[in-house]
């Protein structure tokens, strides 16, 4: 992994949260107001989210990409604790989906209070984001949000489909993080361009740059699972291949393993678990699929980074470019 470790320069995300600082401080506190409830289940379950942390990068992109595009509105921020409540609430429902009991260190809401009250509250927080659509009143925004949700879930039923399956290719694998992960980067920043009033082809430059930062971030995330830890990455090595995800790495893995290390990773795909986890996570790093990994989610950081050649130059615009690195280099 030493390979990996130095192939770009050290990425200054403090900067870009500096400069989102304002706009997010604005976002965080209208997040607050609108999860309130008189529902007491809800505010202790909503409470637990905001306390978990979280960079919040999917509202952070929304408000850089809307001041990139020259909005000098009050908008964004309820747009941002949108795209944050919809991002959520698929959290919610993912955990319960693996019957995962930690995310960012912290125990889930499902491991604390339950599947079903996880489940409902991230109902709930996906009505909040439509009564927050509602009031933006505006058509076209209604319809970006709305098209995305879908496809979210889309792409949830999608890798439920994947879960065991060791047949599983490279393409079906991007078809899942498309619609789960990528279409969300691409709203908030194509949302920028919209209310920054760009022309038609920036705001398609924008949404093309929150996709490939999606890709970027997603194939990045799947990389950790094999490098890194619970205190690094918010959740245990090997989640992935206990749920029997199979991510680029193991897919990658596959098409350059012995025929006997082949066996022993479709094994663990297709039934979980983690009896022989040093010996995959060696034929994995022995495979070259982390290298291998690691150059495909920089090349989605590059395209996303090519992307904003279409936008004026900005402190913003440089900002985003910023974070198409951070996508890739957060571990390292």
């Amino acid at each position: 992994m030493d390979s990996l470790a130095v192939s770009r320069q050290p990425v200054d995300f403090a900067r870009v949260r500096a400069l989102a600082a304002g706009d997010m401080a604005e976002v965080d506190a209208l997040i607050r107001r609108r999860l309130s409830s008189d529902v007491v289940l809800i505010n202790q379950i909503a409470d637990h989210i905001i306390a978990s942390g979280g960079k919040r990068l999917r509202p952070m992109l929304h408000t850089l990409a809307a001041r990139a595009a020259g909005y000098n509105g009050g908008e964004h921020a309820k747009l941002a604790a949108i795209i944050e409540f919809i991002h959520t609430s698929t959290l919610l429902h993912d955990d319960v989906v693996d019957e995962s009991d930690l995310r960012r260190g912290r125990k889930t809401a499902n491991a604390l209070w339950g599947n079903a009250a996880s489940v409902l509250v991230g109902d709930f927080l996906y009505s909040r984001s439509f009564q927050l659509m509602v009031e933006l009143g505006d058509m076209r925004i209604m319809r970006i949000l709305a098209d995305t949700t879908n496809t979210i879930a889309e792409g949830e039923v999608l890798q439920l489909l994947n879960i065991g399956n060791a047949d599983v290719d490279e393409a079906a694998y991007l078809a899942v993080i498309e619609r789960k992960t990528a279409v969300l980067f691409a709203a908030a920043t194509e949302l920028g361009g919209v209310l920054g009033g760009l022309p038609e082809d920036q705001i398609a430059a924008l949404r093309r740059y929150g996709m490939e930062l999606g890709y970027a971030f997603q194939i990045a995330d799947d990389l950790l699972d094999y490098v890194s830890d619970a205190d690094t990455l918010g959740k245990n090595i090997g989640d992935d291949l206990a749920e029997g995800k199979p991510t680029l790495p193991l897919i990658y893995a596959m098409q350059k393993a012995s025929a006997e290390e082949v066996q022993s990773l479709r094994h663990a795909i297709e039934h979980g678990g983690l009896d022989s986890l040093d010996r995959i996570i060696a034929a994995i790093r022995d495979s070259g699929a982390l290298d291998r990994t690691h150059e495909r989610a920089v090349q989605h950081a590059d395209a996303a980074r090519a992307a904003l050649d279409a936008l004026p130059p900005s402190e913003y615009r440089d900002a985003l470019a910023t974070l198409a690195d951070y996508s890739v280099e957060r571990r390292f």
